[in-house]
């Protein structure tokens, strides 16, 4: 046993308390996990969400488009299909009409090329010898021939002539009335001054004649008469309709007569 002094026993003073490490901010305390610690978020499956959500919306906005563009265009072919169809309408029309429009010009030079030459009316010798041309498509009926007086009737017309009557449309009347022309001619000045008929003056074989125009005395025709004096009788050269009009007119041009 060392001869070292006796030292009396002290009371070491107490151990201070040990502060706990404050963890640096967003970093996880080792081993302590009692601390509340932050909640994670999936950020794949959230990124993955959120390019799902674009796709979805650009494949509807790319439907709309879609949808759009094919109405769009179904519009567009009905519009140009109802144009289309129209313009080749009125280009068939067309056609059509100028083939009948040449098919009538040749059909009316056809028929004028008929009519001649002309052939040659010759009336009573006793009653001025009238005479004119008219188309030799035409036929003749004569219904008074005068040889024994009174009045001289003759007809023509295309063909063939139609019954003679008052209300039958023929081409030409050729009437030579056994009676003064002044007496004669008061019937179509009546009709004048009633408005039914209209009055002008022409030269037939350098003679003053009077040619009546509209409804024709005693019948329901429409026509054209000439009266003129033949010696002292008056002669009318009627058309029964205005369709013969330009025949009638070079038949009156042709007109010839002994005073």
């Amino acid at each position: 046993m060392d001869n070292q002094p006796f030292q009396p026993f002290q009371a070491q003073p107490a151990a201070q308390p040990v502060q706990p490490v404050q963890p640096a901010q967003g970093q996880p305390v080792a081993g302590n996990y009692n601390q509340p610690t932050a909640k994670l978020v999936p950020v794949a499956a959230t990124s993955n969400s959120n390019k799902a959500t674009i796709f979805m919306i650009i494949a509807i906005v790319a439907g709309l488009v879609a949808v759009t563009f094919i109405g769009l265009f179904a519009w567009m072919y009905s519009q140009w299909d109802t144009v289309q169809k129209d313009v080749d309408g009125q280009i068939d029309a067309a056609v059509a009409t100028a083939v009948k429009e040449k098919a009538d010009e040749l059909e009316n030079q056809f028929v004028e090329r008929e009519k001649m030459p002309n052939s040659t009316f010759a009336g009573p010798i006793d009653y001025g010898e009238l005479s004119f041309e008219f188309p030799k498509t035409w036929s003749v009926y004569e219904a008074k021939d005068a040889s024994s007086g009174g009045d001289y009737e003759a007809y023509l017309n295309p063909g063939k002539v139609f019954p003679v009557g008052q209300d039958t449309i023929n081409a030409l009347r050729v009437i030579i009335k056994d009676q003064s022309y002044d007496s004669y001619i008061s019937i179509y000045e009546n009709y004048v001054k009633s408005g039914k008929l209209s009055v002008d003056v022409r030269l037939v074989n350098g003679e003053s004649a009077n040619i009546y125009r509209g409804e024709l005395p005693q019948s329901n025709l429409v026509g054209i008469a000439t009266v003129f004096k033949i010696r002292d009788k008056a002669a009318i050269m009627q058309t029964d309709a205005m369709i013969f009009e330009e025949d009638y007119n070079r038949i009156m041009d042709s007109v010839r007569f002994n005073q």
